[in-house]
């Protein structure tokens, strides 16, 4: 079996069915299912798994505060495949190819195959030495596209060339191989993960117990034995994780894996995801309820990206305030910023 790329791949397996709107739909964003998640799919409309890859007629509704890059990656792009956010941190994307396409994507816009897929050489030898002409970076975060996605080589290659960057000394990678493409984790890849000069950790992305097969289970044992630890990073979505008993489920996997729950995301403004998206009230409700159900060792940080590039904050109890009528959440700086859509 291999990875399904089209409406009509999709429609023959009896997961969608082909219509114009579809086409739209399509003909905008990226289409790939792997054999693992097809597998889990049953085609009805509520199925948790299918609702994050399968193209939807609702991925048409897009609103006025819905953003083409809602978490602002270029206002903080010095240039091509770096985004330096925060001080001592930079993402490097070195390619925009993932092995599915989530549809709730953030980086929907910028994500999927095609002649910019990957970062040339020059311009990744412009990102590196960014890098290295940057002491005050302690940490890279391979994302983009999914780094697990380059072949064990070329990854290998990379990561040593951060690793020998002396104020290097964290090294993550964001990912949904493990989950939805477990049979990458060849010998070779788990290999390449482990960096003399820096610690390696992977964040994987999951968002609902049934991900985590067997396969998927063996492929992140792998990882860990290894040496290189794990954390988890889901996003919370309606119609997929928004209930107490699936969080429970999912938190407890990632722990009974050895993988540390670290973050759960509120949804991004990305243009055509309001069918994803809940309140804030009610994924406040729900990280109270999961704090008084289950271990500490289980508890994920709850997250907002604040729109337009403005940095990550923890949507405690007490992060959010009322200004005119409107919610307003402060900023890593101190500084108000209204946030207006709920679900």
């Amino acid at each position: 079996m291999t990875t399904i790329r089209t409406l009509k791949g999709l429609a023959d397996k009896g997961l969608v069915q082909h219509t114009p709107a579809l086409d739209d739909v399509a003909a905008s964003y990226a289409i790939a299912v792997t054999p693992e998640m097809s597998a889990l799919m049953t085609g009805a409309p509520d199925d948790p798994i299918g609702r994050q890859f399968l193209p939807s007629e609702a991925e048409l509704n897009q609103l006025a505060f819905e953003r083409p890059d809602p978490i602002g990656d270029a206002a903080h792009s010095p240039l091509e495949g770096i985004v330096h956010r925060y001080p001592d941190r930079v993402l490097l994307k070195l390619l925009h190819v993932c092995p599915v396409y989530c549809r709730f994507c953030f980086r929907r816009e910028s994500v999927g195959p095609g002649a910019n897929a990957h970062l040339s050489p020059a311009k990744t030898e412009a990102a590196l030495a960014y890098i290295a002409n940057n002491p005050a970076i302690w940490e890279v975060i391979l994302t983009g596209g999914d780094p697990l996605m380059l072949s064990p080589r070329r990854l290998g290659a990379i990561l040593e060339r951060l690793g020998a960057i002396a104020h290097v000394k964290v090294i993550r990678l964001h990912t949904r191989v493990p989950a939805v493409d477990p049979g990458r984790l060849t010998v070779p890849m788990v290999r390449a993960l482990r960096v003399k000069g820096a610690a390696t950790y992977i964040a994987l992305h999951a968002n609902h117990p049934a991900e985590l097969t067997p396969a998927a289970r063996l492929a992140c044992a792998s990882i860990i034995d290894a040496g290189v630890p794990m954390l988890s990073q889901s996003v919370l979505l309606k119609g997929v994780n928004d209930n107490i008993e699936t969080l429970t489920a999912l938190m407890r996997a990632f722990v009974e894996m050895r993988i540390k729950p670290y973050y759960l995301h509120h949804p991004d403004l990305a243009p055509g995801t309001s069918h994803f998206r809940l309140s804030i009230a009610q994924g406040q409700a729900l990280m109270q309820a999961l704090r008084g159900r289950v271990s500490g060792l289980c508890q994920p940080t709850y997250m907002l990206d604040i729109p337009g590039g403005f940095g990550k904050v923890a949507l405690t109890p007490n992060s959010l305030g009322i200004d005119d009528g409107q919610q307003v959440v402060l900023a890593p700086d101190g500084q108000p910023h209204i946030y207006a859509p709920e679900g």
